[in-house]
């Protein structure tokens, strides 16, 4: 197990450095999505105007406040919390993430199924975990809201974070097939059938 710090673009030989159970913390820039943005831009055809290319996207909607542009808050928007939805739901856009915009990381929780799994595989990118419960760290971790696009969908815009220190994450899904929830489902299975068998009890 090793940990990375990786800036923001990445390239796809840095993702293929990262195996299950590494750990990575971000720096520079990350993006926030979830499903309305994804059914918007790859169902209904809209396109974002961010360079996505290389780059981590957390599936969340913040919850944020409107206050006047500045300085301190370019995109209008002041962060309140910016928690972590689960992942499982946006299954089937992580391959026209990668393959039409370059997404390379996938930040969320809960995990990720074999769609995405193989997407990572074959084209160089892994799925970064969170525990659920950690909004209010995950918020700090934030510097601020740098803009904002699609956002007649808010709060399921897509938001251009600043991000200092974001983590450390849990490599949970690699670049070569790896899940660390296949492996944990196969490790309760076989522990299943253990306990069965030492029971006297057939497999059902």
């Amino acid at each position: 197990m090793a940990h990375y710090e990786l800036s923001t673009p990445v390239t796809e030989a840095q993702i293929r450095q990262l195996r299950v159970n590494d750990t990575v913390t971000l720096q520079q820039t990350l993006f926030g999505i979830r499903d309305a943005t994804q059914i918007h831009m790859f169902d209904r055809g809209r396109a974002t105007r961010f360079d996505l290319g290389g780059h981590a996207v957390i599936h969340t909607a913040p919850n944020v406040r409107k206050v006047p542009a500045g300085a301190e808050h370019p995109a209008g928007y002041q962060p309140i919390c910016i928690g972590t939805t689960t992942s499982d739901r946006m299954e089937r856009f992580t391959r026209p993430l990668m393959t039409q915009n370059g997404v390379r990381m996938i930040v969320g929780k809960g995990g990720m199924r074999e769609g995405s799994q193989e997407a990572f595989r074959e084209l160089g990118g892994v799925y970064l975990a969170i525990i659920g419960g950690t909004a209010a760290l995950e918020t700090t971790w934030i510097e601020q809201i740098e803009d904002v696009d699609l956002d007649d969908l808010n709060p399921e815009s897509l938001w251009r974070f600043r991000i200092r220190d974001f983590g450390p994450l849990l490599v949970a899904m690699d670049s070569h097939g790896n899940s660390l929830y296949t492996a944990v489902k196969q490790n309760t299975a076989d522990q299943r059938a253990a306990v069965l068998a030492s029971l006297g009890v057939a497999k059902p």
